[in-house]
């Protein structure tokens, strides 16, 4: 299955994951005091580091993207790129959001709505704010991150024809041998880490969600038996999808959830408050754009940003290496400046409609219904739907789709520990991928029986930490790699 330079990297990974469920399941408490212990010192020691850096993956962005380097393209000077638009952005969407939307497309907004930052809940000042700072989270800053370390990945893949590894990135620091070396090997670990800890939490969120959803709609029980069913069913779907490799399995699957979820979207707007969803796009997008230059001051309400600001931002840099990786992998032969404009804006202006859309027909129905429906974040959204006709209709396709995203999520994880754990091979072995798609759904269910999904959300947080360096130094290599074009 592994060669025997790619074993040291795949053997560590898979120690180092065991070792840490085994802890987790064995004493779960000291687990979580230690978890939380990390979590909290580097929250708040270094949030402003979180904050600086988001602001300056951005920035670093938007400036390469309309720089005289936009018209490099990811590959040789005549290539083209390998995948339509639509599937492009279906692919790098369902990878890089999927389940989160769906989870998170009610409940933030209400959490916002009800618990204000230094505002009166329920207010109507509560309701700009619920919506702005859900742009804010789910917005350009998660897709800046993705951007940066993607397009790294892709520029060394595509254009200097160099195995698709993170380590690989810093070649101008460390030489072209950087990946054999212990720096770059422990680079490719801990991106291998950060990736199966983020794609179980993943799976672990979506079997909850799934199991609430049957449960509020079907009566069917919440339990572990239901969850394990659930989980053995999208792993089997999963496998299947990620063995199909990108263009049978992925790609196909991709543009189904992007279908699926314009139907939820323009089915939700059409029973929902129409003008009212409208408006609350148009000014948040205002709003949005005054918090990006003047509002974002952590020192104000430090708490606050711990919990949701400085922890989305550790959350999304958590998931860079995955969703970087995958990006890189079907962006072949786009120009940087398409690349950049692409990942950014298209996924954002999604989001924001979605938030929108959710956010408003939740808030709409008053402060009473939003703190019921606050109670348990995996029932929030069913709660709000049937309030509205044809809620229920709209509940069984959200189900669908979180089922058809649950996959999407899945078997691009695989196929991105399956390049990482093979020297960077774009299309890695069906077994490799096979051990890794069980390895990650027996991750989630354990960790889900035992009550520690939150302790491997932490944890794996915590792991990334590095990356926050990683992606900063990756901005000096790529800068280096573009001046050698002589442009």
């Amino acid at each position: 299955m592994l060669n025997k330079k790619d074993n040291k990297v795949f053997i560590i990974s898979i120690f180092l994951v065991l070792s840490i469920v085994l802890w987790c399941l064995l004493a779960p408490n000291t687990f979580n005091i230690m978890a939380n212990n990390a979590l909290d010192f580097l929250v708040g020691e270094f949030g402003w580091v979180y904050l600086i850096s988001m602001t300056l993956f951005l920035m670093f962005s938007i400036i390469l993207a309309f720089s005289k380097y936009g018209n490099i393209r990811l590959g040789d000077n005549n290539s083209k790129p390998e995948y339509s638009y639509i599937s492009w952005f279906s692919m790098l969407f369902s990878a890089g959001m999927g389940i989160g939307l769906v989870f998170w497309g009610v409940a933030e907004p209400l959490n916002h709505y009800v618990d204000p930052m230094g505002i009166e809940g329920g207010s109507e000042l509560a309701k700009s704010f619920a919506i702005k700072k859900s742009f804010m989270h789910w917005g350009l800053h998660p897709w800046a991150v993705y951007s940066i370390l993607g397009l790294s990945l892709a520029y060394i893949q595509f254009r200097k024809k160099y195995p698709c590894l993170i380590s690989n990135i810093f070649i101008p620091f460390f030489g072209k041998d950087v990946s054999n070396k212990g720096i770059g090997k422990s680079i490719d670990i801990l991106a291998i880490f950060a990736t199966i800890g983020g794609a179980a939490t993943s799976l672990g969120l979506g079997t909850l969600q799934i199991n609430s959803g049957l449960n509020y709609l079907f009566n069917i029980p919440e339990s572990s038996l239901v969850q394990t069913i659930i989980i053995l069913i999208v792993t089997i779907l999963f496998i299947i999808s990620a063995v199909g490799g990108v263009d049978k399995g992925i790609k196909i699957l991709s543009n189904l959830n992007v279908l699926m979820a314009m139907v939820l979207l323009l089915l939700s707007i059409m029973i929902g408050p129409s003008f009212d969803i409208l408006h609350t796009f148009f000014i948040g997008l205002k709003d949005y754009s005054i918090d990006l230059v003047l509002e974002l001051n952590p020192f104000e309400k430090p708490d606050w940003y711990k919990s949701w600001t400085i922890f989305y931002w550790a959350w999304w840099i958590s998931w860079a290496p995955f969703v970087g990786t995958f990006i890189a992998r079907i962006s072949k032969g786009r120009t940087i400046r398409e690349f950049i404009i692409g990942v950014l804006l298209a996924p954002s202006i999604v989001s924001f409609l979605w938030f929108s859309t959710f956010g408003t027909m939740a808030i709409n129905l008053g402060i009473n219904t939003a703190n019921s429906a606050i109670l348990k974040t995996s029932t929030a959204f069913f709660i709000i739907m049937n309030n509205y006709p044809l809620g229920t209709l709209i509940s069984i396709v959200a189900i669908i789709l979180l089922c058809t995203f649950f996959v999407t999520s899945a078997d691009s994880a695989t196929f991105v520990l399956g390049m990482m754990s093979s020297n960077g091979n774009l299309n890695p072995s069906n077994k490799t991928k096979i051990t890794w798609g069980i390895l990650q759904s027996l991750l989630a269910l354990s960790l889900l029986l035992s009550g520690g999904l939150n302790m491997l959300q932490t944890i794996s947080i915590v792991a990334a930490f590095p990356f926050i360096f990683v992606i900063l130094s990756s901005i000096l290599c790529l800068v280096k790699f573009l001046i050698q074009e002589n442009i």
